[in-house]
C-alpha cells in the first residue's frame, strides 16, 4: 500500500476526484471519452447541450451526448472541411454554411478577403450563445465580422427557398445524421444544394467516419456521385470523434475542382493553418481505404 505523506498531494487528489470525471460518447458498444467536468448543461427545443472543461483538449461541446468540438481539436476538423472547398472554388464571394454553430467554419471562411457575404444558418440559437460564451476562441473575430449574415433558421428550408445559382461554396457543418441534422444528408437536400450552387462552385460536407459510420459514409458519397458530376471523400483524423478516423466529401460539376487548390489562394491560407496544406490535402484524397473503394464500386456498378 502506498502511503502519501505530502498533504498537498492528498488535497490535489481529492480535488481531482471530486471535480473531474470521464465523460463519454458511446457508439456501437465503444466509449470515446475525455476526462474533465461539465461546466454548463442546457436543453434547447432541439437537443441537450453540454459544455465540458477537459484536461487535455480544453473547452469542449457535446450535443445529445455526442462530441462536436474541442478547443484543442477543432482545427483538425474545420480546416479540412472549409479550406479544401474555399481554396478551389472559382469564386468565393458568397458562401453558405448550414450548421456550424460553434463558429469554427465561419472563422475559416472569413480568413479569405474575397468573401463578400457569408450566410450562416443554424437552427439552434442556444448552441451559438453557449459557443460564444464558452468557446469564444473557436469563432474568434468571425462573430463580429460585417460579412457574416447569421440566421437562426432551418437550414433545409433555407436551401429549398434559395434561388438558383446563389452560392460559390456550400458547406454542411452538421452533426451526425440524427436529430435536428437528420435531413442534411439525403438525396433531396443534396439536389437542392446542387441547384443553388453557382457554376465553378464547390459543395462540402462532413461525411462521418469510414469505420464507425461505414454505411452512412458510403451512402453520402454514393448519393453525391448520383447528383454531381464529381464527388470524392477525403480522409483525416479528429481524435475525439468515434474511431478518431473522419471524412469530408466534396462535390462539383464539370470538373473535380476541389482536387486542385488555386496556388495564390492556398499559399496565403496555408500560412495560418495548423493541419491543412495543398500537400496534406493531396494525400488525404488519395488515402481512401481499400474496403471503402471496393464497396463504392460495388454500389455504383
Amino acid at each position: 500500500m502506498q502511503i502519501i505523506r505530502n498533504p498537498n498531494k492528498v488535497k490535489n487528489l481529492l480535488n481531482e476526484n471530486s471535480q473531474n470525471e470521464w465523460i463519454y460518447e458511446t457508439h456501437l458498444g465503444v466509449r470515446y471519452g475525455l476526462k474533465g467536468r461539465i461546466i454548463k448543461e442546457e436543453s434547447s427545443d432541439f437537443q441537450t447541450i453540454k459544455i465540458i472543461e477537459s484536461d487535455n483538449y480544453g473547452t469542449s461541446l457535446m450535443l445529445d451526448n455526442c462530441w462536436m468540438v474541442a478547443g484543442k481539436q477543432e482545427k483538425y476538423y474545420h480546416e479540412c472541411l472549409v479550406q479544401t472547398a474555399m481554396c478551389s472554388a472559382h469564386r468565393i464571394q458568397k458562401v453558405l454554411i448550414i450548421g456550424g454553430g460553434d463558429g469554427g467554419s465561419a472563422r475559416e471562411c472569413l480568413m479569405h478577403k474575397d468573401v463578400k457575404q457569408l450566410d450562416l444558418i443554424e437552427i439552434d440559437s442556444k448552441v451559438i450563445d453557449l459557443s460564444k460564451q464558452y468557446l469564444g476562441d473557436i469563432g474568434g473575430k468571425a462573430w463580429k465580422d460585417k460579412r457574416l449574415n447569421l440566421q437562426i433558421k432551418d437550414g433545409i428550408k433555407w436551401v429549398n427557398e434559395a434561388k438558383n445559382n446563389t452560392y460559390d461554396v456550400i458547406i454542411i457543418d452538421g452533426s451526425d445524421p440524427i436529430g435536428p441534422a437528420k435531413g442534411l444528408y439525403n438525396k433531396r437536400f443534396f439536389e437542392a444544394c446542387s441547384r443553388i450552387l453557382r457554376p465553378g462552385g464547390v459543395f462540402a460536407t462532413q461525411s462521418e467516419s469510414p469505420e464507425a459510420f461505414e454505411k452512412v459514409h458510403i451512402q453520402i458519397v454514393k448519393t453525391l456521385r448520383d447528383i454531381f458530376d464529381h464527388a470524392d471523400p477525403m480522409y483525416g483524423w479528429v481524435p475525439m470523434y468515434p474511431s478518431g478516423w473522419w471524412s469530408w466529401t466534396f462535390a462539383s460539376m464539370n470538373e473535380p475542382r476541389y482536387l486542385n487548390p488555386l496556388k495564390k489562394r492556398a499559399e496565403f491560407i496555408s500560412r495560418n493553418c495548423h493541419l491543412w496544406s495543398p500537400r496534406w490535402q493531396k494525400g488525404a484524397f488519395i488515402a481512401m481505404p481499400a474496403f471503402i473503394e471496393k464497396k463504392l464500386k460495388h454500389e455504383i456498378s
